[in-house]
């Protein structure tokens, strides 16, 4: 009888052992080897917005964190100068037109009496209408950079997306060429995981991923878009043409590099938000398309 206790015992306890063993083994599988990351993040491209013209603004026409769709008017910029620029350019050139017109009728004049009006003065009313014609294309033109300048007094998205950090208010002076406003471009919104490289050969582009954003359950799932084509070496230093500056000291315990892989969003539940920025956990799925993949291990 106390033979099958203690054998009884020893079982127990070896399969104890081999439980935990076990969930060791998964776990340093789950957390080690499985293309598993929880350093991710939701990223979009950002569009900066700015004025082509400079000017005060007049009317701002969206709000703070606002949806827009491209070519909607976002603000206005002081419309009436450049209407009376544009007015001007228009003036400008009708005066020129108006010369031309009568240059030209006295060098027709002056051609048709040769006998009475000198050489000289036939030339110099043809060098005149050939001048006032280059006065006129120049007119033109600055009547159509008027206009062109009155239409981009209204700014508009150059991309649908939503509006971010807006402060623009009317009485505003905006230098052109300086941004105004920024758009969160939300066609461009994906998931940047940063895998440890040693998880590397567990991942191929195209393969299905699944994604979990931090404090909601909801997955979200994707793809393997992409993967980083190379990340910054910390140990060396030096631009072109100068040697190389490489770190004398080297540390016994190496940690593994961090290689961002991109990650493309296939479909989003209805009751998740994704916002740029969020911190995501990405799990990497393999393929079932019969190709085996060997991973890495660490030693």
């Amino acid at each position: 009888m106390p033979i099958r206790q203690n054998l009884l015992r020893t079982l127990v306890t070896l399969a104890v052992l081999l439980g935990i063993l076990a969930g060791i083994y998964a776990l340093w599988l789950r957390y080690q080897v499985a293309p598993i990351t929880r350093d991710g993040k939701v990223r979009a491209d950002l569009v900066p917005v700015a004025a082509d013209v400079s000017g005060l603004v007049t009317e701002v026409r969206v709000g703070d964190n606002q949806v827009v769709n491209k070519g909607d008017v976002l603000f206005v910029i002081d419309r009436p100068r450049y209407q009376l620029a544009l007015q001007q350019a228009e003036a400008t050139l009708a005066n020129q037109q108006s010369a031309l017109a009568q240059a030209i009728r006295e060098d027709r004049r002056n051609r048709s009496m040769p006998e009475v009006i000198a050489a000289e003065q036939i030339e110099q009313g043809s060098a005149k209408v050939e001048e006032l014609a280059a006065g006129i294309r120049q007119a033109v033109a600055a009547r159509d950079l008027a206009r062109f300048n009155l239409g981009r007094t209204a700014v508009r998205a150059p991309v649908g997306g939503t509006v971010s950090n807006l402060s623009l208010q009317p009485g505003v002076y905006l230098t052109a060429g300086k941004s105004a406003l920024a758009l969160v471009y939300n066609q461009s919104m994906r998931v940047e995981g940063y895998f440890e490289e040693t998880k590397l050969p567990a991942i191929r582009i195209g393969d299905p991923a699944s994604i979990y954003l931090m404090g909601v359950r909801d997955e979200i799932t994707g793809h393997v878009e992409s993967i980083a084509g190379g990340v910054e070496d910390r140990e060396r230093a030096g631009g072109d043409g100068q040697l190389a500056n490489v770190n004398p000291s080297f540390t016994w315990v190496r940690l593994a590099q961090r290689i961002p892989v991109r990650i493309a969003v296939d479909k989003i539940p209805a009751s998740v938000r994704m916002i740029p920025g969020q911190t995501a956990t990405v799990i990497v799925h393999p393929r079932n398309d019969g190709r085996e993949i060997h991973r890495s291990l660490p030693w």
